[in-house]
Order: structure tokens, then C-alpha cells, then sequence
């Protein structure tokens, strides 16, 4: 009878040891597999793990969205994973193709505008031939963020994808120093920025406060948990993407770029009358004309809205004082005429009326006036021969 009790009582204790030893190897796993993963650090490698020119298709744009649940599409950081959902991934290099990238802002990323609205889209309905036959296509690598150093690292990534010919876009807001390393594209990749930095030579710090770099805790699968959310959601958000060609939020309403304007008149801490070269990242530039090579680069002051309201006198918009905007064209033709840059200044060619939210937003027709004087000045690059 004892020998039956203490057989009974056993069984319990022994379960209870069972579970602890699972328990703890599960915690021991756990934990390894964290800090294995914080060694490798292999977010990069699981970026180029994509359904995009796969299953569904590639993407006419970079990844960019602020209503996941409307645009079918997100903001991600993530180099690798960005390019790899991009159509330029599934798009072998024909023979008969003159590859042009489209650097630039959220104009030229085409806020508000369908794909088949956008810039790129917009100039590849003009069916231009390069000199030697072969038709010009072009790929939108604009991203909705203003910093010349952003669009830097977004061509320095795209190399891999044989480009013709740059075509790049920007505006004064671009060029102050303190814009270079705002943007979370630039912060969150340390890396490759530090490189160009140091590479080209850039005024900006590689040791600058606005780099984030993850500890060793951070690194792990915890620590690193929403990039990996975001990773996955992504490629569910290409099926619905697939299904709809929605990439973006496309609101009822919006409020148009403001016509009364505030009295204020500096820039960035500078003051009128006069902007000097330091003052604005002409390095850049010169850094992306440098990289470029022999490649033709076409630099293109964009269009932007002039205001007609109050205090328009002092400036044009909401974003630039008249005389900061001058100076910096004074300037950007200066630096142009000595350094043997192509270069279009299409600032004031689009009336008021074809702008849509802001001031450097165009609407669909607004983007066909800009591409064709685009296109105009493409083929007269290409058929003087001219390169930086």
C-alpha cells in the first residue's frame, strides 16, 4: 500500500520537473537565438527576401506611405528591402533601352498622383530615342523627403541597375546644411552615408548626433521586432497591391498651397541680402556628378507655386523669403556655368493653378508641362554630347 501511495505521489513531481526542463530550454533558446541574431545581424540579407517581381509585380515607386491601410504600402528604412520591391529588380536591361533615373522629392515621387500620373510616367509617354537608337526609358527613384544627401544615398543604392543617365530634381529647401541628415532614410542608414561622406569629402560629420545606430540589445529579434513587422506586412501589402495599383493615400479633399504669407524673411537662420556657396550643399551635387561618371546628369531646379497674396512681395511661397530664393538661383547658376554642369531652371514655368497641397506638388497636367520641357532639354544633352 506505501509502495502504491509514493508511486501516485510521484507523478505529479514529475511532471512538474518535465515542465520546468522544457521551459528552461525554451528560455535557454530564446535567448540564443536572440543573441545570434544580434551577431549576424541579418536584417539586410532578409530585405532582399521578396514576393515583388515574383509573385506580384515590382513597383513603379520606393516604398513610402503613412496610411498602410489605404495606400497598400509603407515608410520603410530598410535599403535592401526597398530596391528589392522596386520594378527596376525584375527589369533585366534590354539592348535597346537608355536607362534614366529620376532623382528627386516627393514631387518627383508623385504625391497625389496615380503611377501612370507621375513624371517618369509622363515622359515615358513622349517615346524618346538617344542618338543611337535606343529608346529612352525612365525609372522613378524619387522619394518624399527633401535633402540632397537623401537622394545621394538612393543613387549611390540604384548602381547596381546600370543607369544611362541621371536626371535630378531638387529645390532650395534641399540645399541648407542642417537638411542633409534629417531625413529617418538618411539617420537609420549610418553606414553608406558615412561612406559617402568620407568618400566624397561632404561638409556633414560622420560622427553627427543624427545617425541612429542600434546597441547590441537593439540588434536582436526583440530590439528589432517592428523593422521585422514591417518587413512582413509589406509583402502582404503586394498582394493588395497586386489587386488594386493603389500605392497611396488619395484624400477626398486637400488644402491648396497658401497665398498669404508671413512677413518673415530668413532662411534658416541666414539673413538678407546675400547667400553664399558655403552656406548650401554644392557639394553634394558635385559628390552625385562625381559619382556618375561618364554618364550624362541632368540637375533641374524644379517648378514651384508663386504666391499672389499677402506679404507675396517678400516671399514666394510658404517655404522661401524672394530674396533666399533668388540668391540660391544666382548661385545655382554660377556653380553651373563653372563647373560645366547640364543644367534646367524650370522654377516659374507651371501656373498656380496646376499645384496641388504644396508648393512644389503638381497635379497630372501641371507633371505633362514639366515633362516635356524635360524631355526637350534630355535630347538636346544627348545630342550635343555633353557631359559634366
Amino acid at each position: 500500500m506505501a509502495e502504491r501511495e509514493f508511486q501516485v505521489n510521484k507523478e505529479p513531481a514529475s511532471q512538474g520537473l518535465f515542465l520546468r526542463n522544457v521551459l528552461l530550454k525554451a528560455l535557454l533558446l530564446f535567448v540564443a537565438v536572440n543573441l545570434v541574431f544580434a551577431g549576424l545581424n541579418p536584417v539586410a540579407w532578409l530585405g532582399n527576401i521578396s514576393g515583388y517581381n515574383l509573385i506580384f509585380p515590382g513597383r513603379p515607386r520606393l516604398p513610402f506611405g503613412e496610411r498602410p491601410d489605404r495606400a497598400y504600402n509603407l515608410s520603410l528604412l530598410q535599403l535592401d528591402a526597398m530596391f528589392t520591391s522596386h520594378e527596376l529588380a525584375g527589369t533585366p536591361k534590354a539592348d535597346d533601352e537608355f536607362r534614366v533615373f529620376l532623382l528627386g522629392d516627393s514631387s518627383t515621387w508623385g504625391f497625389l498622383l496615380h503611377n501612370d500620373q507621375t513624371l517618369a510616367a509622363s515622359l515615358n509617354r513622349l517615346n524618346l530615342q538617344a542618338p543611337d537608337g535606343r529608346r529612352i526609358h525612365f525609372y522613378n527613384l524619387g522619394y518624399p523627403t527633401i535633402s540632397l544627401t537623401k537622394d545621394l544615398l538612393v543613387f549611390d543604392q540604384a548602381q547596381r541597375f546600370d543607369p544611362d543617365m541621371v536626371v535630378w530634381l531638387f529645390t532650395l529647401e534641399a540645399f541648407p546644411q542642417e537638411k542633409q541628415l534629417f531625413t529617418p532614410l538618411v539617420q537609420y542608414n549610418p553606414n553608406p552615408v558615412r561612406r559617402l561622406i568620407q568618400t566624397y569629402q561632404l561638409a556633414s560629420s560622420p560622427q553627427d548626433p543624427a545617425f541612429v545606430e542600434p546597441d547590441f540589445w537593439q540588434r536582436t529579434v526583440i530590439g528589432m521586432r517592428q523593422t521585422l513587422a514591417e518587413l512582413i506586412r509589406y509583402q502582404i501589402y503586394g498582394v493588395l497591391w497586386a489587386a488594386t495599383g493603389i500605392d497611396q493615400d488619395y484624400p477626398a479633399t486637400y488644402t491648396p498651397p497658401a497665398q498669404d504669407l508671413s512677413a518673415e524673411l530668413s532662411f534658416y537662420g541666414l539673413e538678407p541680402p546675400v547667400l553664399h556657396p558655403e552656406d548650401l550643399a554644392f557639394d553634394v551635387l558635385q559628390a552625385g556628378i562625381e559619382m556618375a561618371g561618364t554618364r550624362p546628369v541632368l540637375l533641374v531646379n524644379e517648378p514651384m507655386f508663386i504666391s499672389q497674396g499677402e506679404n507675396s512681395d517678400l516671399r514666394y511661397n510658404f517655404y522661401y523669403p524672394r530674396w533666399a530664393y533668388d540668391e540660391y538661383r544666382r548661385l545655382m547658376q554660377d556653380e553651373s556655368q563653372a563647373n560645366n554642369w547640364n543644367y534646367l531652371d524650370v522654377w516659374d514655368i507651371i501656373p498656380p493653378s496646376e499645384f496641388t497641397n504644396s508648393a512644389i506638388h503638381l497635379n497630372p497636367q501641371g507633371t505633362e508641362m514639366l515633362a516635356a520641357e524635360i524631355g526637350r532639354k534630355i535630347l538636346t544633352v544627348l545630342n550635343s554630347g555633353a557631359n559634366p
